[in-house]
């Protein structure tokens, strides 16, 4: 093997581990040997697995793996931090899908930009009985997202960011505005 793996030993070497019969003869240390170039990488994943899973450790390529598990959706031209970041975020996003805060916070790991969430509630009241109802009693979301450089965000991203958090029946409005 060449490469990286140069010199990564086994941290359990096989030939000290076979009856002393086989540790004196060299040609069964020289195939454990082989075997333990070949399994030194398994066992360094293995033995590091909690780092791959942790998106702030993991090494990039897994990252986008980690999104796949979690149902994030990120996009590779995204910084490496906004994709570790959203990925760290999603299952406390979760939790919050469908409410404006969750929304808001979505929006804003994606764009990296200024989110304002605007959710009439679908409810209408007024303190005099019988008076007209102000506002619409239809439930709608504006959603303005301010950053640097507007032509930069992938509106149709955007879009289907907003209609997987959001709840599937409330309409909305999506602005992309320079700062």
């Amino acid at each position: 093997m060449r490469g990286a793996l140069d010199g990564l030993g086994s941290p359990y070497p096989l030939g000290e581990q076979v009856p002393a019969l086989y540790q004196e003869d060299d040609l069964s240390q020289r195939m454990l040997g082989a075997l333990d170039k070949v399994l030194a990488p398994v066992l360094a994943s293995l033995d590091n697995l909690d780092c791959y899973l942790d998106p702030a450790l993991a090494p990039p390529d897994f990252v986008a793996w980690l999104a796949e598990w979690v149902g994030a959706l990120v996009d590779q031209t995204w910084p490496d931090e906004r994709q570790r970041a959203m990925v760290a975020r999603m299952v406390t996003l979760y939790r919050r899908r469908g409410t404006v805060g969750g929304l808001r916070e979505h929006i804003a790991l994606a764009t990296g930009g200024d989110v304002e969430v605007k959710d009439n509630g679908a409810v209408s009241w007024s303190p005099s009985p019988q008076a007209a109802l102000p506002g619409s009693a239809g439930a709608f979301l504006n959603i303005r997202v301010r950053v640097d450089d507007p032509s930069a965000v992938d509106l149709a991203e955007l879009e289907r960011l907003v209609m997987a958090a959001k709840p599937a029946h409330v309409p909305h409005l999506v602005e992309v505005l320079a700062r």
